[in-house]
Order: C-alpha cells, then sequence, then structure tokens
C-alpha cells in the first residue's frame, strides 16, 4: 500500500524537475508546459471520488491491481513520448488510474487494521509516504534527470508499480461486498465536473491570473457544481458520497486539515526549491537532497504521533499542535534574504516543518476514516486524497499568484542594483510563506474549535456499536452526536428505535 501510495504522491512533484528537459527534447513552447502538470492534476482530482465508490462496489484487490497496471502503461507511454500531445495524454491516463488506485491503497488500510495499535502503526508508514512523496519526488526527479534521462522520471513508476503488484499478489485478500450498492451515476456527473472546474479554475489562474473570464467562470460554475453535488446527495438512496461521512464533527475536522495543509505544503516544496535552485545556485539533485533532513523529522514525527500520541492526547490537540509547529517553520522561512545560508536559515525550518506536518497527516488521515463503514471506507478514503489534491491546486495557483504579485510591486520600488531581481524574488518567496503560516495558524483555530476533545470522542464512540457488528448512525443520530446535545447513548437508542 505505501509503495502504491508513494507512486501516486511523488507523480505529483518528480515530473516537475523534468520539466524543462522533456520541453527541450519534444520542443514545446513555454504557454503549453504547465498542462503536463495540469492534465495529472485535473484526472487524478476530480475522477477520485468515483474511483472510490468502485473500490467499495467491486473486489478492493482486483481494482487496487488493474489502478497498478493502468498507471504503470501510461506511465510507459509518457516515457516513450516523441510528442507533447502523447506526453499530456500519458499524464492524464496518470491522473485517471491514480484515482482509481489511491482510494484502495487508504480502503485497504481502513477495513484491514481494526486493532488501534495496528491501525496507529499501518497509518504513521501509510501519513509518512502521504506527506513526505513530494520532497522523495524533487530528489528522485533530480537524480534521475541529472543522471539518466527525464524519460526515467515515468518509466521509474514501472518498478513501483510491479513491487506493488506482487505484494497486492502475495499479501491481499480478495473480498467483495455482501450487498453492492448502486452507482449514483448523477452524483458521480456533478462531483467530478465540479472537481474539475475547481482545480482547472485555480491551475488556470496561475497562467492567466485570477481576473480572467475563463478562471472566473470555471470556478463559479465548480462552486455551483459541487453545491448540486451536495443537494443531490441528500436525496438519493445510494449516494456517491454518504453525508454520514462527513457530518460526523472529528472527521470533518481532519478533511479541513488535510486541505489546509495541502495549500501549505505545496507551497514549501514549490518556493524553497525555487529559492534553493535560482537564488542560491543549487543544482536540482542537491536541492532535492536539501529536504531530506525534512522527511526524516516526518518519518519520525507520523509513527511517533500515530502509535503513541494519539491515543494518549485525540486528534484535536496533536493536529492543531502540529498545525503550530509547522506554521512556526513557515514563518521561520519569512525571515530569508539573498545572502541567508542553508544551516542558519533553511534548515531550521525544514525539522520544525517536518515535525508539524508529521504530527497533522498521520492523526487527520487516522481520524478521517476511524468509524466509517466497511461499505464506505472506499469513499471515505478517496476525500482525503480529494482534499490533499485540491489543496495542493489552491496553494500552487494562490501562493503563485501571491509571490508573483509581491515580486512585481518590489520590484518596481526597488529596481536599482545588480541584486534586485534576486532580492525582488526572495521577497515574493517569503510573502507566500507568510500567507502559508498564516493559514496554518487559523487551521489550529479552526481544528480546537471543530474537533471533539479526546475525552469527548470516547464518549461518542462509546455510544455506538462497533462497525463491524452494525451500520454506521444515521444522519439524522451524526448531527445529534455532533452538536453533543443531550445523551449520546439516548440519541443512540433512539435511532435504533
Amino acid at each position: 500500500m505505501a509503495v502504491a501510495q508513494l507512486m501516486v504522491v511523488l507523480d505529483a512533484t518528480v515530473v516537475n524537475i523534468a520539466l524543462p528537459s522533456a520541453q527541450h527534447a519534444l520542443g514545446f513552447p513555454n504557454s503549453d508546459r504547465q498542462w503536463i502538470v495540469t492534465a495529472y492534476a485535473l484526472a487524478f482530482g476530480s475522477l477520485l471520488l468515483l474511483g472510490g465508490r468502485i473500490g467499495d462496489m467491486f473486489s478492493r484487490k482486483r481494482v487496487f491491481i488493474t489502478g497498478l497496471a493502468g498507471f504503470a502503461l501510461a506511465s510507459a507511454l509518457g516515457g516513450a513520448a516523441t510528442s507533447f500531445e502523447t506526453l499530456v495524454l500519458a499524464r492524464a491516463l496518470q491522473g485517471a488510474f491514480g484515482a482509481l488506485l489511491a482510494p484502495a491503497a487508504l480502503g485497504t488500510l481502513v477495513s484491514t487494521f481494526r486493532d488501534p495499535r495496528e491501525r496507529g502503526q499501518a497509518f504513521g508508514v501509510f501519513g509518512s509516504v502521504a506527506v513526505g512523496g513530494g520532497a522523495v519526488g524533487l530528489i528522485l526527479g533530480g537524480v534521475l534527470t541529472e543522471y539518466l534521462s527525464w524519460r526515467w522520471c515515468l518509466y521509474v513508476n514501472l518498478i513501483f508499480a510491479a513491487i506493488a503488484i506482487a505484494g497486492a499478489l502475495a499479501y491481499m485478500r480478495g473480498t467483495r461486498p455482501d450487498h453492492r450498492p448502486r452507482m449514483d451515476w448523477a452524483g458521480a456527473v456533478l462531483s467530478s465536473a465540479g472537481l474539475f472546474l475547481i482545480v482547472f479554475g485555480f491551475s488556470h489562474a496561475e497562467v492567466a491570473g485570477w481576473t480572467a473570464a475563463l478562471t472566473i467562470g470555471s470556478l463559479a460554475v465548480g462552486v455551483l457544481l459541487l453545491a448540486a453535488f451536495a443537494f443531490a446527495e441528500h436525496r438519493v438512496s445510494h449516494p456517491l458520497l454518504p453525508l454520514r461521512v462527513i457530518l460526523n464533527r472529528a472527521r470533518g475536522g481532519s478533511y479541513v486539515a488535510v486541505g489546509l495543509t495541502g495549500i501549505a505544503i505545496f507551497g514549501v516544496f514549490l518556493f524553497l526549491t525555487y529559492y534553493l535552485q535560482l537564488v542560491k545556485g543549487y543544482s536540482p539533485v542537491a536541492s532535492g537532497l536539501a529536504f531530506l533532513p525534512m522527511i526524516a523529522c516526518i518519518l519520525i514525527s507520523s509513527n511517533t504521533s500515530s502509535i503513541v500520541l494519539l491515543p494518549r492526547l485525540g486528534p484535536r490537540a496533536l493536529i492543531a499542535a502540529g498545525m503550530l509547529i509547522g506554521g512556526g517553520g513557515m514563518a521561520y522561512l519569512t525571515q530569508l534574504t539573498v545572502t541567508s545560508s542553508y544551516a542558519g536559515s533553511v534548515l531550521p525550518a525544514l525539522l520544525a516543518m517536518g515535525v508539524g506536518f508529521g504530527m497533522i497527516f498521520s492523526p487527520a488521515i487516522n481520524t478521517a476514516t476511524t468509524g466509517v463503514a466497511r461499505q464506505d471506507s472506499g469513499v471515505a478514503s478517496a476525500l482525503v486524497n480529494t482534499m490533499q489534491q485540491v489543496g495542493g491546486s489552491i496553494g500552487t495557483a494562490a501562493l503563485s499568484t501571491v509571490a508573483l504579485t509581491a515580486t512585481a510591486t518590489y520590484l518596481a520600488a526597488h529596481h536599482a542594483g545588480q541584486l534586485a531581481p534576486a532580492t525582488a524574488a526572495v521577497h515574493g518567496y517569503t510573502t507566500a510563506f507568510t500567507v502559508s503560516a498564516a493559514l496554518l495558524g487559523l487551521g489550529a483555530l479552526i481544528i480546537t474549535l471543530l474537533v471533539p476533545s479526546k475525552s469527548r470522542l470516547e464518549e461518542l464512540r462509546n455510544a455506538a456499536p462497533p462497525v463491524d457488528v452494525a451500520p454506521e448512525p444515521s444522519p439524522a443520530l451524526a448531527d445529534a452526536l455532533s452538536s453533543q446535545s443531550g445523551s449520546p447513548s439516548q440519541a443512540w437508542q433512539a435511532d435504533r428505535s
């Protein structure tokens, strides 16, 4: 599961490093370059909920292996591409099969690991990959591009897929649901189209600006379609996204945490890479290796948080503290200058952010999928990936606009001097870091207000029967529990009667 998730997550960043070389080899203009990244994000982000529900309807083992095989074939197509159009098609197919694969991987963990300690260990590993995979992509992309070819940034997925398929055949059990739910086609169309337009709108804003008619139109129509999707899910007997999955306050707060952190962490990878390469003159490999301390801290923090701290402190304290620590690391980066050193100005921030992000992602993913019925585990898992993907798209576009605007404003006022362009660029980066730090601070406040305390969560869980014995509480009961009014046990008995 971890190898498959790593393959999906790193593909969001590994190709970024290879883009200049791919552009030189295939001869496409700068104006088309963003489509190599956008094609993957559009297909992946828009099809995740549908992919999650397919995993709930059929054998998750078969869905998982199908996703892996399709992703590998799409990667081979991209690696052998001789034209821009073929490469874009391959990236879109990667995203589509990734949308099938990612929820099946996480959904398998949700339905397999029920013992709290085993679950903590599993989600510690999975959370490390989910948050650290982007940084691994930067390192791997730099090494492969510099020493082999940009095409190996795609071919390497064949190795990952082969390992994961072998593991799936050896260790996964193929199970089908006793009662296969019907597909909510109206919900699938509304959610996929809405998410597609949201991701496209933010991607287009990065290129054309926020005032472009296509940007505004895409975002507006996307929001309307998602609103229609939420309205429709109230009224269908077999919804694509059962509202009981998100009405629970602990799960809802965890989804918010994943989305906000996705915005911030993509900003770190993007602007810190720019700073190291364009301002400090690091090579692609060196800039990727510079993120290794953060990856090490993520690994340690994710596993410690999920296995040791989550059972003792609960998700609210842990996620909120992680956001404050990660936000502190972001705030530390706001003091960067052209002459700042890596050891004194970058490394401490990477260490703090690694600890903070590890405290957020593993507990948030664990909590977001805790207590869901087996028949909903795929779509609940898909929503985790959706929040991370959409958050990353928003972060990349919005923070890029913020940085470019700040750079242009600074350059207009301080255009004299040899270092003016570099100083203006750094000013843009630090402005983006400031916004990211503020977002994480806001996230800590939202989590504190939204997610119940550890003792309250235990009361709510004790009020409901085990997931494996009876179905999830109804939306009416979820409302009663989430409002924290009355006795939870009385509410459950009332719902049963």
